[in-house]
């Protein structure tokens, strides 16, 4: 069963507001942050998640956890920099360069639960972001940890994988979105464990 009932660990989905908005910055890191961002790593894990976005945990600010594995590594330096500091938080991230070359990968989202398609997404990106323990960095990462990084950033400006598929993909998964949508909607939008 994709959708429970009762739970403590809480995953908004495709069709809860919250997952629209564009969030907010995050002012300061405090305790409430550290607190969110800790409850956010431990959801993510619980759901099998390498990336979650503060929208998907119900709280609209530019916060996300992401804990991709070290064996996906492809040699960029954010991948040789990042990888090993697994789980990580970045506080108000932000791609401020994009390469031309693309690629096409097949996506899922905790959001989305149960549903994958392929999305064409730039092969390497330049992340500026604080980090939890208060360090700024700006650096250059591909591979897997690239494209988790530009689907969680999505999620900050209110967008969803499903939105950048192609159109014949779109069209072939309206009906799934829409059931999903539907359970959802009879659940408050909330996956629960």
């Amino acid at each position: 069963m994709i959708f429970k009932k009762n739970g403590n660990r809480i995953v908004y989905t495709v069709g809860a507001p919250v997952l629209r908005k564009i969030a907010a910055p995050v002012a300061v890191v405090d305790d409430n942050i550290r607190k969110l961002a800790s409850d956010m790593i431990d959801a993510m894990g619980y759901f099998n998640g390498i990336g979650l976005a503060a929208p998907q945990y119900g709280e609209s600010l530019r916060l996300v956890v992401i804990d991709v594995p070290q064996e996906s590594n492809t040699g960029s330096p954010g991948e040789a920099l990042l990888l090993p500091k697994m789980p990580l938080v970045l506080v108000n991230p932000e791609i401020v360069m994009s390469s031309e070359k693309s690629a096409s990968r097949e996506e899922g989202c905790l959001s989305v639960p149960g549903l994958y398609a392929p999305v064409c997404r730039p092969e390497r990106v330049v992340l500026r972001t604080q980090i939890m323990d208060g360090d700024f960095i700006e650096i250059e990462c591909g591979g897997l940890l690239g494209r988790c990084i530009q689907h969680e950033l999505d999620h900050l400006d209110g967008k969803l994988f499903t939105d950048r598929v192609e159109p014949d993909t779109a069209r072939q998964i309206r009906g799934d979105l829409d059931r999903l949508t539907r359970i959802g909607q009879s659940r408050n939008f909330r996956r629960n464990k």
